[in-house]
């Protein structure tokens, strides 16, 4: 077993530096951290140049594929059409929505079967609003 004053760790002392000492310590970080800045420095422009090589090489490539793939325009062609199938949905389901809101608005008292089927578990639900 161990004593109580065997546990205590015993710190070293540390010297007290003089004051040209620790201007000289000071100075050699000061300078050594202007040193590793600097490095960093140049490390960030040559990762900044690689990077704008690799989007070139990427540009080109893209534009190469491009060129020599050109059934790639079918396949957008289609994704025009589907996009314009989803433009028309849109615009329906604002229609019935906008007649969903008159009606609603003519005859308040039509829309309260529909809440008393949500009460008894209906899985109705209302119209998404756009």
């Amino acid at each position: 077993m161990m004593n109580n004053s065997e546990t205590i760790k015993k710190t070293p002392k540390t010297k007290k530096m003089t004051k040209s000492e620790f201007d000289e310590t000071l100075l050699d970080n000061f300078v050594n951290l202007q040193k590793v800045l600097t490095n960093l420095s140049l490390k960030f422009d040559e990762l900044s140049s690689n990077m704008s090589k690799l989007l070139d090489v990427f540009e080109i490539s893209a534009k190469n594929f491009a060129e020599k793939h050109p059934e790639e325009s079918e396949d957008k062609a289609l994704a025009e059409k589907v996009n314009t199938l989803l433009d028309q949905n849109k615009t329906i389901s604002k229609g019935i929505m906008l007649i969903e809101e008159k009606m609603r608005i003519k005859d308040p008292s039509s829309l309260n079967p529909i809440r008393k089927d949500m009460r008894l578990g209906s899985r109705t639900r209302p119209l998404p609003r756009y």
